[in-house]
């Protein structure tokens, strides 16, 4: 069985009389990439602060690589790599002179690393160059060079591809999926759900501060039931018969469409017909992490 690398437990947050982030349960696991998603305002980014010893739990706890972290207690997170949101940069440095800042700065990092880093990333042949005129995607390069000049055990990334053209993301995937290859965890953080299908082995999903679904990505879409995607003169009419429809899984809308889940294209068209409802589009929807995110946090 493979080493927990980030574990909650019963982890929660609570703003005023406000959670979020109630009691969740989560865990990434040695030697994979860990996707964490939620729409905005699910409490990602309070779950990560809470792991980074950032934020300090209403209740609950969090242990990284094994080792319980709270503000006080953060000595784990030497071997911890981090980029979330944009990262902090000195606008007048170069690249080159902003990690050799930070190698100073951080205990038992060898300033020769900087040059490796530096190719990782891409951003050899940029790095004599200051930041402050970089684009935010040569921004995010650099982000992720400061976290890896330790040479994480476990690499914590939100939104590492933001700002960054369809080139820039596929090398961003091939280098996680290479630092996993090499013994690195990673937990990813990301909205673009096609990048986290193609790079993820397990996720984690959050809505309003709970874990609403959770396990290894082929699992859970092999697990998601056929749908169908809609359009019908009146919404809530068809809403109202199709939830009488056995093996219905959820209902959604989404553009001024029905996303029904759990049954056939056939089984929705007979039951609307037979209720006196003709759509006007039915098309049947492919098993895919967008469906299942929209699915479970509608």
């Amino acid at each position: 069985m493979s080493t927990v690398v980030l574990e909650t437990m019963a982890l929660s947050k609570v703003y005023g009389r406000r959670p979020v982030v109630d009691a969740i349960n989560i865990a990434a696991h040695e030697g994979e990439v860990f996707g964490f998603l939620g729409p905005n305002g699910a409490g990602k980014t309070t779950t990560l602060g809470m792991a980074l010893g950032l934020i300090h739990p209403t209740s609950g706890a969090v242990q990284v690589l094994g080792e319980w972290v709270t503000p006080g207690n953060t000595r784990v997170l030497r071997q911890v790599g981090a980029l979330l949101g944009a990262p902090a940069l000195v606008p007048h440095l170069t690249a080159r002179e902003n990690l050799d800042l930070m190698a100073r700065l951080s205990p038992g990092v060898d300033r020769r690393r900087i040059a490796d880093v530096l190719d990782q990333v891409g951003l050899f042949e940029a790095a004599g160059r200051k930041v402050g005129a970089f684009s935010t995607g040569l921004k995010q390069r650099v982000g992720l060079a400061l976290a890896l000049l330790n040479r994480p055990r476990f690499l914590i990334l939100d939104e590492p591809t933001n700002g960054l053209d369809p080139a820039g993301m596929r090398e961003i995937r091939q280098l996680i999926r290479a630092l996993v290859a090499e013994g690195t965890s990673v937990l990813l953080s990301s909205h673009l759900l096609n990048e986290v299908q193609q790079v993820c082995d397990r996720i984690a999903v959050l809505n309003r501060g709970q874990v609403v679904a959770q396990g290894r990505v082929e699992d859970l879409l092999r697990s998601q039931r056929s749908g169908v995607r809609l359009r019908v003169p009146a919404l809530e009419p068809a809403v109202d018969v199709l939830r009488a429809l056995p093996g219905v899984h959820a209902i959604s809308v989404e553009d001024g469409l029905l996303l029904v889940s759990g049954v056939d294209n056939q089984a929705v068209l007979q039951h609307l017909l037979h209720n006196g409802i003709i759509p006007t589009e039915l098309t049947a929807q492919t098993g895919d992490l967008e469906s299942l995110f929209m699915s479970v946090t509608a």
